[in-house]
């Protein structure tokens, strides 16, 4: 089976239950091949958590929700050791964390204190509790959500922080045709609850190995790397993308070159990813915002100017 022919029926396992939203999934699906994770910024009720549970269920993962409040501790996310009287010796129970698909939902409720301790999970791909290293299983994929709208009582992720997702996405409203197809697959059912895996975990591992060893031209690499350097010296932006930003895109143009059934990356992969991939690595200035521009036209604007490397 070929990276293409597994993700493809992961794909139509998932669109099983979230409707019209393909692009997305994909996207996903990408971050998954490269070991990165997913910001997903949406108002409620879109599908996040539902996207979740598919992905998990497609993959025959382990899943597990956190809901990201004020109160929340460290230790209810990492885990924490605990006395058992009946052995009279310490015992780790473990957080949510240690699932494979772990879906942390509105992060941004957190306080900095506990969305350092996920974020170490995901950087890392292990807890560190009481002087005791963890590590996480694999595959490991974090969608974090956070509500664009409602920022009242939040502690906005910082630009270090959300640095660290691979890639930010939203789901946004279905078509009209898209919410009718909507309601009549969940009129009698919930198709989730029917949702079979499609893929291994041992299977994924593997395609994950082989994602980095699709070919990129040297055209190809340089066109990305002036890419990420272009938002460095764009004057609407504030602070461009930085070096860990570059391999990002680079990964991920490998993995969509293997999603989209070839051995090689081309120029169209990059200018495909880069709004989900640097957008959320770039501050600009507050003069800009004013103007009424978002870092999205940024972006657009900079992959456009950019020449596209043509064969010779």
């Amino acid at each position: 089976m070929t990276i293409q022919e597994a993700m493809s029926a992961v794909l139509s396992n998932v669109s099983k239950v979230i409707v019209g939203k393909s692009e997305v999934i994909e996207l996903t699906l990408a971050a998954l091949l490269c070991e990165g994770h997913v910001l997903i910024e949406d108002v409620p009720g879109t599908g996040k958590t539902t996207l979740a549970k598919a992905l998990a269920r497609s993959l025959d993962c382990s899943f597990q929700r956190i809901q990201f409040t004020p109160d929340l501790l460290p230790s209810d996310v990492t885990g924490l050791y605990f006395f058992n009287q009946k052995t009279q010796e310490f015992e780790f129970r473990p957080g949510p964390v240690l699932a494979q698909v772990v879906l942390a939902d509105e992060i941004n409720r957190a306080t900095p204190r506990t969305q350092a301790a996920l974020l170490e999970a995901m950087q890392e791909h292990q807890v560190s509790v009481d002087l005791h290293t963890h590590p996480l299983p694999r595959p490991f994929l974090v969608l974090a959500t956070q509500n664009p709208i409602e920022l009242e009582g939040t502690f906005p992720l910082p630009e270090a922080q959300v640095d660290r997702f691979l890639m930010k996405v939203g789901l946004g409203y279905p078509s009209e045709l898209d919410e009718n197809n909507l309601l009549l697959r969940f009129e009698q059912h919930d198709p989730l609850d029917e949702l079979q895996p499609v893929l291994t975990t041992e299977e994924l591992l593997t395609f994950q190995h082989q994602v980095r060893s699709i070919r990129v031209e040297d055209s190809v690499r340089q066109y990305s790397i002036q890419v990420t350097r272009a938002t460095r010296s764009h004057p609407a932006v504030e602070l461009g993308v930085s070096p860990r930003g570059s391999l990002a895109l680079y990964r991920t143009a490998q993995a969509l070159a293997a999603l989209r059934g070839r051995d090689f990356v081309i120029p169209d992969d990059i200018k495909y990813l880069a709004p989900a991939v640097l957008t959320h690595r770039i501050s600009i200035h507050p003069q800009t915002r004013l103007r009424g521009r978002t870092p999205e036209q940024v972006i657009t604007e900079i992959v456009a100017s950019v020449p596209v490397p043509v064969e010779k």
